[in-house]
């Protein structure tokens, strides 16, 4: 498995919240819903994103804008245009001075905002729980990612606003799979440009990008540096050094990080005993995985799994 086929696999979509925003200008929404990872796609009119901390920027129609949470945003007809709608956690929506808004905006299935041919269309998929094996991930991404149209199949988007309209059973789970789908397709467009991050680039090279396969394939086997460098045909000292290099750390601190990252997503989505999580990931003993944990996050096993939804 490499890095991107990581990033939703396991902790996929479930009841991802998916809505249809129709607004005229001039129009603002504040999101602060905390969302870890959210989708922004103009399929009509235009609009303007504007992440806390990061430049704004422009997007026409099929243009696709990820955002990485839990940092507010404001998305607007224009930069000029003060927020008149609020969106909290839960995704629960509100003027500024606290009205709900959720009922006197409804538009139908999935809708939402001022009517139904109005001259701007968002689709906004927000995925409200990733597990820790994407959140090494994401700490990797920008605030914003921006992905122009034509760089994704403007199939997908059309599939995707076509099942929106329906409400029919197990709707959810296919709406699901669809952002999942489009969510992997932009963001794999973005990491094939030259300026994609060097974790990313690393995995081209030839001896650095097998020992990282290595390592995301097989965690639990005991890699050493001296192991992986012999099964990409380079020295110790060089693997070590050409490895730092590229990804941005040893190759044994990413191991960890692999490890404790499956760990706590085994400890939130199944009822395996630390005992054996411990030895599906790399440790030998619970109390070998529980110290590491411990020293990473901050907490036990225990209060991990205690933790999870």
């Amino acid at each position: 498995m490499d890095a991107l086929a990581g990033l939703l696999d396991g902790p996929r979509a479930r009841g991802a919240f998916l809505m249809r925003s129709l607004l005229d200008a001039p129009w603002s929404l504040r999101v602060q819903d905390h969302a870890p990872l959210t989708i922004v796609v103009v399929a009509r009119g235009s609009a303007i994103v504007m992440p806390d901390g990061a430049a704004s920027q422009s997007l026409d129609a099929g243009d696709i804008a990820i955002f990485r949470g839990p940092d507010p945003y404001t998305v607007a007809d224009d930069t000029a245009t003060a927020p008149e709608v609020v969106v909290h956690p839960g995704q629960v929506t509100t003027t500024m001075d606290g009205e709900p808004l959720c009922e006197a905006l409804n538009l139908g299935v999935r809708s939402w905002g001022t009517r139904l041919d109005a001259d701007t269309l968002l689709i906004t998929g927000a995925y409200e729980e990733v597990g820790a094996v994407c959140r090494r991930l994401l700490t990797a991404l920008p605030p914003l990612v921006v992905v122009r149209r034509g760089e994704v199949n403007g199939m997908l988007v059309d599939l995707l606003l076509d099942e929106m309209s329906r409400d029919e059973p197990a709707q959810g789970a296919v709406l699901d799979r669809m952002l999942d789908l489009l969510t992997i397709a932009a963001l794999r467009s973005w990491l094939s440009r030259a300026d994609a991050p060097a974790w990313y680039r690393a995995y081209r090279d030839p001896q650095v990008g097998t020992a990282l396969r290595l390592i995301e394939n097989n965690p639990a086997h005991p890699w050493t540096v001296g192991s992986l460098a012999a099964e990409v045909g380079l020295s110790r000292a060089a693997l070590a050094r050409r490895f730092t290099k590229l990804v941005g750390e040893p190759p044994m601190a990413l191991l960890t990080e692999v490890r404790l990252a499956l760990a706590t997503d085994l400890l939130r989505g199944s009822d395996a005993t630390i005992e054996t999580v411990a030895r599906r990931v790399g440790y030998g003993t619970a109390f070998a995985l529980s110290t590491a944990i411990k020293r990473r996050y901050g907490l036990s096993p225990k209060a991990i799994r205690a933790a999870s939804p």
